[in-house]
């Protein structure tokens, strides 16, 4: 190290901004940096329901999206916002597991930390949510 410091400082960079370069590099190497995506997708078990849903994996926030035929045009994705129970949670790591239930339109949103689920459907055109349960 004491080396590498010298070759820096020799090359015009000096020890603060050495350690400001050694610092860069630790948080660039870091598990947050090489952490997950900040949203999970999984889609609806019903078979014949082309809804997409999606969690904030940080805070439980749950959202949904489907495909709308659009007479004489492409068609549009239609956005579900969340709804009562579907908003942010305590600060955790949540996940988005369909169940097998093939005529099933709701999803399970578990939380990974505390073991806790509870079940995520559209209703009256927002994503609600029931309360958490272990």
């Amino acid at each position: 190290m004491a080396a590498l410091s010298e070759d820096l400082e020799n090359a015009g960079l000096r020890r603060p901004a050495f350690a400001a370069l050694l610092a860069l590099g630790a948080v660039l190497a870091s598990p947050l940096s090489a952490a997950a995506a900040p949203y999970e997708f999984a889609p609806a078990p019903q078979n014949d329901l082309n809804r997409l849903y999606r969690v904030d994996r940080a805070t439980g926030e749950v959202g949904a999206c489907q495909f709308q035929l659009k007479e004489g045009g492409v068609g549009v994705t239609i956005c579900f916002p969340a709804g009562e129970g579907a908003g942010p949670q305590p600060p955790s790591d949540y996940l988005l597991v369909p169940s097998r239930h093939e005529r099933e339109g709701g999803i399970f949103r578990v939380n990974l930390r505390t073991g806790e689920m509870s079940v995520c459907y559209v209703f009256d055109d927002k994503v609600v949510c029931t309360p958490q349960a272990r």
